[in-house]
């Protein structure tokens, strides 16, 4: 089966060598995607629902660039530190997925690359005919 590395352009990849989302055949696979936006700068540091809803933006894109939708996505985890803060950060999961409703797993970390970083969601799609 052919495989299809997408990138984001991050200069990260490169680095620790890995690729913002793999395709292989109909599954879309996208890494660990946090609230930076286009200019590589996190989104409001301290707001967990503004990085919630930037971090599935960039997962949005990355699954366009492969060729899929979140219709596709059939599995998310979201990975937060601050675990109180879970309220604010499944409503902004429940508006790209509330009809959609992958399999989801929530659980906290002791911490992010960046200590700003607040949460960063993985998830994986299986793309099928309309």
């Amino acid at each position: 089966m052919k495989r299809e590395n997408i990138s984001s352009g991050s200069t990260w990849e490169p680095i620790i060598g890995y690729s913002r989302a793999v395709k292989v055949g109909n599954q879309v696979f996208v890494s660990g995607t946090t609230g930076t936006g286009t200019d590589g700068r996190l989104v409001e540091p301290t707001d967990p629902e503004a990085q919630t809803l930037q971090a599935l933006e960039n997962l949005k894109s990355a699954l366009q660039k492969a060729g899929a939708d979140l219709s596709h996505v059939v599995r998310t985890r979201m990975f937060v530190t601050q675990i109180d803060q879970w309220e604010q950060i499944a409503r902004a999961h429940g508006r790209y997925f509330g009809d959609i409703r992958p399999a989801t797993t929530l659980v906290e970390v002791k911490r992010l690359i960046d200590p700003e970083m607040l949460i960063e969601i993985e998830a994986d799609a299986i793309i099928t005919p309309a």
